[in-house]
């Protein structure tokens, strides 16, 4: 009988840190977070930060340490963006878990304080009517359950439901940060990872470890145990930068034809022209030969471009709409046609 083959595991689960204090760069959280489970004395909170930045890892972490894994499932209810969360649901589902009472039994030296914990991930995602019900069920419940509320965005959850949590805000990771948990990772799954390609893997994964992690892993599976700077580019799906350069360049040319031959090379290659839109605003803002005024009128029109690719415009057209008007700002040329 052939040897049973390990289960493969996403290293951003296998990695996950499973105590508070594990959880990197957040030093003011962590520690306000760890003299609270001292106490067991939790107030409702409210995670707010970038992705990938251990929101959802410390509010599960903060569960496993006051319960542990025996009453873990029955004293934690954890609802995302893919469970229904409408109004109904606020109305039945957490309602009737908020309302249900629980003892103080200690086991395996948990702390189990007498509530329970529901942790509602990407709040943000909620409609103002949901998250306007749950302001009564957070006060009404509050001896017997404590919410968890996780978000991106900070203005999109209603001030009264705001102020009834204590505010937590998760910074980016910094590059040093990040690199010591990924050399971590890459020692224990046998990697080599020269000094090059974990800049290239910082900067690609903006301040976010699970895109990192992930990234990681992919590359790892397509080109093995030796990733280069450009393998992790390749997995990431980052325009390589000599593409961005080279629409400069046929900008800075001042012919619509060179522009125009750049833009339909970009778009035959298959480039997110909304990726692209986001690089070329990098390259813009660092160049030091463009003047302020300039600059100023390119990134108007990238922030014009976003929105109309977010409501479904052409990639097509907006990008030469963006090589158009940016060659009508390096030549100072005016912002309409004047017939």
């Amino acid at each position: 009988m052939a040897p049973l083959v390990p289960m493969s595991q996403p290293w951003v689960e296998k990695y996950r840190p499973r105590q508070v204090k594990d959880v990197a760069h957040q030093e003011e959280v962590i520690r306000v977070l760890n003299n609270t489970l001292q106490t067991a004395d939790l107030p409702h909170m409210l995670f707010y930060g970038p992705p990938g930045t251990g929101k959802t890892t410390t509010a599960l972490a903060i569960a496993y340490q006051l319960y542990g894994p025996e009453l873990y499932k029955s004293r934690v209810l954890e609802l995302n963006a893919s469970d229904d969360r409408g109004i109904n649901v606020v109305r039945t589902k957490i309602k009737n878990f908020a309302a249900v009472a629980v003892g103080t039994a200690r086991k395996a030296g948990y702390p189990c304080p007498p509530y329970k914990i529901i942790i509602l991930d990407e709040a943000d995602s909620m409609t103002e009517d949901a998250q306007n019900a749950l302001r009564r069920t957070t006060e009404t419940y509050s001896k017997v359950t404590r919410f968890f509320f996780i978000c991106n965005y900070i203005s999109r959850i209603i001030e009264p439901l705001a102020s009834r949590c204590a505010k937590f805000r998760f910074k980016p990771l910094s590059e040093e940060v990040m690199s010591s948990r990924i050399m971590h990772i890459c020692n224990e799954e046998g990697l080599n990872l020269n000094a090059q390609a974990m800049s290239t893997l910082s900067v690609i994964s903006q301040g976010d470890l699970r895109r990192a992690i992930t990234y990681l892993q992919s590359a790892a599976r397509l080109f093995g145990s030796s990733i280069s700077s450009s393998d992790l580019i390749s997995v990431s799906g980052v325009i390589p930068e000599d593409v961005v350069k080279s629409l400069l360049a046929a900008c800075r040319s001042g012919e619509f034809d060179v522009a125009n031959k750049e833009v339909s090379s970009i778009i035959a290659d298959g480039y997110p022209v909304s990726q692209l839109m986001a690089q070329f605003l990098d390259v813009i803002v660092s160049a030091d030969d463009i003047p302020d005024d300039q600059k100023a009128r390119i990134c108007k029109k990238l922030g014009e471009t976003d929105k109309c690719l977010v409501d479904g415009a052409d990639e097509y057209l907006q990008l030469l709409d963006v090589a158009s008007e940016t060659i009508r700002a390096l030549f100072n040329m005016p912002r309409t046609l004047v017939f």
